[in-house]
């Protein structure tokens, strides 16, 4: 049976005009005349048969117009939740990543979401910094660290552990630590200024040998530039597990034989509460906990 509801306008101007207990506030807040509000609110007056306001020196709620504020508002609440929800399901999907997690790891697996959802327009943003939700259109983030995100909803993807890594050429006449101390060593500057690696005469070290003064470093801005140089055999790398998988599966990279180091550090995805049931933001992360669900994502893997 149709709904027996006075217009939406007039409830709007009630419930600007009750909250501000003011015609000229609410007519401000609502971009129209105080006349325009003082008529809307006339209008579902007579609609109840019964007034929502005492009309004096000052304008005041009658006891009816008290009952009915808090629903009214509570109403246009649930309406504007319902709007926002709308309008961000029919929108795109923001993901944030960092870039060489977005580059090496989460772009080549992207295919295989886009095939099962197609439905879904998925935008990536690779990012170091972290996005403020409050005031960014973002959904989701991926982001690398101890998962210690308060306020968020935190799902761990994987631990990380740093491996060294060389291409095919370069590893095979790598037999023993001690040959490292010759070869060109790649380090990622920026992972290694901030505490996350160690550098390589400390590395070197835990496997008991001693770097001498000509030890060859080669140092890039970021993880991706570090990598591809390790690809190009440019040197030896320290690189974490989750950035070289598919070059080590394809061949482009091999693992040397010293054991990996692990790490406390790793991947989560994190949203804020009030995206979180999100449809579409529920089958992103139901998908990429599938994708890190493999053992191969929580383990060094041989190359």
């Amino acid at each position: 049976m149709p709904r027996k509801l006075p217009s939406l306008n007039a409830l709007r101007a009630f419930e600007a005009a009750a909250r501000h207990l003011s015609f000229v506030r609410a007519a401000e807040e609502l971009c129209v005349t105080p006349a325009a509000v003082s008529q809307q609110v006339k209008l579902l007056e007579d609609h109840l048969e019964t007034p929502l306001f005492r009309r004096g020196k000052a304008l005041l709620l009658s006891e009816a117009g008290e009952d009915m504020l808090p629903l009214v508002s509570e109403a246009f609440d649930q309406l504007e939740k319902a709007v926002t929800k709308a309008r961000k399901e029919g929108g795109a999907l923001v993901i944030s990543a960092p870039p060489a997690f977005a580059a090496r790891w989460l772009i080549p697996r992207l295919e295989d979401f886009n095939s099962r959802h197609p439905g879904i327009e998925l935008r990536l943003l690779a990012t170091r910094r972290l996005v403020d939700f409050g005031v960014e259109d973002v959904d989701a983030a991926i982001r690398f660290g101890t998962g210690a995100y308060p306020g968020l909803e935190i799902d761990r993807l994987m631990l990380e552990f740093i491996v060294p890594v060389a291409s095919p050429q370069l590893g095979a006449t790598i037999r023993s630590p001690s040959d490292l101390a010759n070869r060109a060593l790649l380090e990622d500057e920026w992972h290694t200024s901030n505490g996350v690696f160690p550098d390589w005469k400390t590395w070197l070290a835990s496997l008991g040998v001693e770097a001498g003064p000509s030890l060859k470093i080669r140092r890039f801005s970021d993880a991706n530039l570090t990598i591809q140089a390790a690809v190009a055999g440019m040197g030896v790398a320290l690189a974490w597990q989750s950035l070289v998988e598919g070059d080590l599966k394809a061949g482009r990279l091999v693992r040397l034989p010293e054991g990996a180091i692990p790490s406390e550090l790793g991947y989560h995805l994190v949203m804020p509460r009030n995206r979180a049931d999100s449809q579409k933001t529920q089958i992103f992360r139901s998908w990429l906990l599938e994708q890190c669900s493999d053992p191969e994502t929580q383990r060094p893997r041989d190359g």
